[in-house]
């Protein structure tokens, strides 16, 4: 009789594992009735916890903003920053609205014939902003202004023209200057960092970053005193984001303590494990050995996730040779990945499988961002087996054990 042992992956606690562990019986019952079913249960002894309590997590401290529980405080420097990281152009656009409802509705005001429209020199000069001078200083501030000098032209057309467009043609209020050069900062630094994920980071502090910014209001000719058009602005664009963000985000800064507890098993047991895998290793070991001792058949791996690269360890271990197992299989599982970035514990990026280490089976979904193929990292190594759950990410990384079609294309692997 064939014993399957079943290694869970990160995240799962006894109530979870054993939800998991009957869907294997119940799929693997309809695919291959005479399978017997290991239990290797590892998250309660070597999974992640605080074990102070939560000391580690800071403590929110008072917000002022309206209610007591909004996301940004109106008072707050950092308010309109958050702000802008959404979206660069926000603070334009509600100084736009502010100032046409202090006019008293939205009709733009003409001009008499031959004068300048005021807004229409404020855009050429945002147009016209350089850095020259700040990147000449050399330092970490010139560092920074030469990252942006190079983005600085398309940020400014840009800003330009959303003045020329919300403001072109009416009457001109004060407080521009400091929320155009803002918006031109942020667009700057969104064109150099690149998408999101792609380019690195700029490294500029707030400091850095308030004197590049002022240094670009200067151009424009502005002070700091904001008006109240801007000010107005200013509180429009906080409780906008606020409406925005607080279903969210002020609910992960209210319950930071709640939230980071909670999320602990699942991500706290992968960086466990990456630093004290021995004894998830010795779990599974001790797993193996009750079921070739048990039982009269062979024993197979079947492993989800982050119990499938614990198990490639410990098949790949050359220090202790494993008991014998004549499958593996991984479903969902980073351990090709982990081996491309040379992060696997027991086998280092360039050294093969060893000749003990049994067939392996590796199943993944097109839509599971967490599995990988290994047949190209493991030439004639590994087999991969493709499914669809029909999930989308992250569930489809949690749906493989529902799916019977995963046990259709088991059945026949399994050795008798």
């Amino acid at each position: 009789m064939t014993s399957v042992v079943f290694v869970h992956g990160t995240g799962v606690r006894a109530a979870s594992y054993e939800k998991s562990f009957a869907r294997v019986v119940s799929g693997l019952g309809r695919a291959r009735a005479e399978a017997r079913v290991v239990r290797c249960f590892w998250g309660e002894e070597h999974g992640a916890s605080l074990g102070l309590g939560g000391a580690s997590i800071p403590v929110r401290t008072r917000n002022r903003g309206v209610g007591g529980d909004a996301l940004l405080d109106e008072d707050d420097p950092l308010a309109v920053w958050a702000l802008l990281e959404v979206d660069p152009l926000a603070e334009l656009r509600e100084f736009a609205e502010a100032a046409k409802a202090r006019r008293g509705g939205g009709a733009r005001a003409g001009f008499a014939p031959g004068r300048r429209d005021p807004w229409q020199e404020t855009a050429d000069k945002v147009r016209g902003l350089s850095l020259k001078a700040v990147a000449d200083g050399g330092g970490s501030l010139g560092e920074l202004a030469t990252d942006l000098a190079p983005h600085l032209g398309t940020a400014g057309v840009r800003v330009a023209h959303e003045i020329s467009r919300t403001l072109g043609g009416t009457p001109p209020v004060d407080g521009i200057e400091q929320i155009a050069a803002r918006a031109v900062y942020a667009l700057a630094v969104g064109l150099a960092e690149g998408p999101q994920g792609v380019g690195e980071p700029l490294e500029a502090d707030g400091a850095d970053r308030d004197t590049v910014v002022g240094a670009l209001s200067d151009q424009l000719g502005g002070t700091d005193r904001g008006g109240v058009v801007a000010g107005a602005a200013k509180g429009i664009a906080v409780r906008a984001l606020n409406s925005y963000l607080s279903p969210i985000s002020s609910l992960a800064h209210r319950y930071r303590g709640r939230i980071t507890n909670g999320s602990v098993p699942a991500g706290g047991d992968i960086l466990r494990y990456q630093a004290r895998g021995a004894g998830v290793r010795a779990a599974i070991r001790a797993a193996v050995r009750e079921a070739a001792e048990s039982g009269d058949g062979p024993v197979v791996l079947l492993a989800h996730s982050l119990g499938g690269i614990a198990c490639v360890d410990f098949l790949a271990d050359a220090t202790e040779p494993p008991p014998e197992v004549a499958l593996l299989v991984t479903v969902g599982s980073q351990a090709p990945f982990l081996y491309e970035l040379d992060a696997l514990t027991s086998l280092r990026r360039d050294e093969p499988l060893p000749d003990t280490f049994p067939r392996w089976l590796n199943v993944y979904d097109e839509h599971d961002l967490l599995g990988f193929v290994g047949e190209k990292v493991f030439p004639d190594r590994v087999t991969d087996l493709r499914v669809n759950t029909r999930q989308p990410f992250p569930r489809a990384h949690t749906s493989y054990f529902a799916h019977q079609r995963l046990y259709e294309l088991l059945a026949p692997e399994l050795p008798r």
